[in-house]
């Protein structure tokens, strides 16, 4: 028999199993990891104003290094996720592309991280109230930070698509809503208008994204050979 030919044992398929779905519960839990910590800062560092605030001015200042970690290491949980869904989406609609997208998306993570966003509106402490200069680091954190965005809309369309053909329209158009709702709240707060409903529109936007990377994770941990 050609060894090419021979029957992968058992043994090695189950630990194939076991490592697709190691690298899906890294996608599962950066979205809770990413919010829980930003929020506990966004509630706790002084001056920062929820309504007023992007999570990124949160990487200036003494404690700025918990949130460049925070999205750095994101980023590269995404990217483990990302390489999850490949092993796990091996036919059909968006095998290729789904999982590229998505670890675009982690990859503009971790560049935002290593670039930081400059500080605005007053955060951190000190800043002028108005302060609106942006620095080679601060326009490389905006690149960064878009190019990841638009991979996470771009992988939502994607999947959509790879439901729709599979029949499933609930996820369907929870995907395509997913990577609508994303893309407008990115328009918002690319446009700098600094208004409250812009943010709050973004955090939104965010929470869904992230939501929705979870629960996609979650469903290939129970169907690893989709």
């Amino acid at each position: 028999m050609n060894v090419l030919s021979r029957p992968v044992p058992n043994g090695h398929a189950a630990d194939a199993a076991r490592v697709t779905r190691a690298l899906l519960v890294c996608a599962a839990v950066a979205g809770p990891l990413y919010l829980v910590v930003g929020l506990a800062q966004a509630f706790t560092r002084p001056g920062f104003d929820i309504t007023r605030h992007d999570l990124s001015v949160l990487a200036n200042g003494d404690l700025g290094w918990i949130q460049v970690g925070n999205l750095v290491i994101s980023g590269l949980l995404v990217l483990a996720g990302a390489a999850g869904v490949r092993r796990a989406v091996t036919a059909g609609r968006g095998r290729t592309w789904g999982p590229l997208l998505l670890g675009l998306y982690g990859l503009g993570l971790v560049g935002a991280g290593f670039f930081t966003a400059d500080p605005a509106l007053g955060f951190p402490p000190g800043t002028p109230a108005d302060a609106h200069s942006v620095s080679w680091h601060g326009l490389l954190h905006f690149v960064c930070g878009g190019i990841g965005f638009l991979g996470l809309v771009a992988a939502c369309f994607v999947f959509a698509s790879r439901f729709a053909g599979m029949g499933q329209r609930r996820w369907a158009a929870c995907s395509a809503l997913t990577g609508a709702v994303f893309f407008a709240g990115f328009l918002g707060i690319a446009a700098g208008s600094g208004n409250g409903w812009t943010i709050l529109g973004f955090w939104i936007a965010v929470v869904i994204a992230w939501a929705w990377i979870t629960a996609l994770a979650l469903r290939l941990t129970r169907e690893p050979a989709a």
